[in-house]
């Protein structure tokens, strides 16, 4: 009779490997937290394992180890990761269907106030903060508006400020304007210059750009519109509680509060906190 040796051998490997990996990312995580403040540690492991392999090859540090060194003594190997651990994907008028529903649902509420603050949490490079400015402008209340546009990365803040913006990518941008319900040329909001669209600094007066962190940061005003579109995603459970927290507690009564289309209210600590204004677009009212 032959005997079978190491069967076994290879998913026991495996397994081991998996195993000092978590550990790995756990103890870069961990120092990230107790030597920069930002905090991933409740972040999906599978969505930040991937981006955090994707900086150990861009560094050449060979092992996670080895990438959480580097960046405990380079501050610039911490915003290189910080820019790939926060997604920044988006696009002016994304989800043009949101927008319609906004003119629709929330534009008649916020006529009815003197003056409203609008909360864009994690705003990212900044295309659609400038998307609603633009909304607001073409309902004739942007200049009863403020618009805090807030994110965890500097850099990025930095370029959101500018409002310079890929010329290349303003055919798309036009189509979902005009699906957003538009009403004028989209190409009247900025000026091209060479490859770029540089848009009108109008846009710019109602809007204060700063960082927030929505991990680790309180509340800092009471506002009457909040978007927090598409950041949660990428939360753990606890994370999700905790941010959702944030958002009720620095929504004002009868406050309307935006989320992404693959994020609910749903087994939420604040469900029941809430009307629906329009279920598709992720839309609703703090109840009073």
């Amino acid at each position: 009779m032959a005997l079978q040796v190491g069967t076994s051998a290879a998913p026991a490997a495996a397994a081991n490997a998996a195993e000092l990996e978590a550990i790995e990312i756990k103890l870069l995580l961990e120092g990230i937290f107790r030597h920069y403040g930002y905090d991933f540690r409740d972040y999906s492991l599978g969505s930040i394992r991937r981006r955090i392999l994707a900086r150990v090859a861009a560094e050449d540090t060979v092992t996670i180890s080895g990438l959480q060194d580097r960046i405990l003594h380079d501050s610039a190997c911490m915003e290189r990761l910080l820019l790939t651990l926060t997604i920044h994907v988006t696009s002016m008028f994304r989800d043009p269907g949101f927008y319609l529903a906004f003119r629709r649902s929330v534009v008649p509420l916020l006529q009815t106030y003197p003056f409203a603050r609008i909360w864009h949490a994690g705003c990212s490079s900044g295309e659609e903060v400038y998307s609603l400015a633009i909304l607001l402008k073409e309902e004739g209340i942007y200049d009863r508006c403020r618009i805090y546009a807030t994110d965890i990365s500097e850099a990025v803040l930095r370029g959101a400020k500018e409002g310079v913006f890929p010329l290349s990518a303003m055919k798309e941008y036009s189509e979902n304007y005009q699906k957003a319900g538009g009403t004028t040329s989209f190409a009247e909001y900025y000026k091209a210059r060479y490859d770029h669209a540089i848009f009108d600094a109008s846009l710019r007066e109602g809007i204060v750009f700063a960082p927030h962190n929505l991990v680790t940061d309180g509340s800092f005003n009471e506002f009457n519109v909040i978007l927090c579109r598409n950041v949660m995603i990428y939360f753990n459970k606890a994370l999700h509680e905790r941010v959702h927290g944030l958002l009720y507690q620095s929504l004002a009564r009868f406050g309307v509060l935006g989320l992404g289309r693959k994020e609910s209210l749903r087994f939420t600590p604040h469900e029941s906190s809430y009307e629906v204004l329009d279920d598709a677009e992720r839309l609703y009212r703090k109840a009073g």
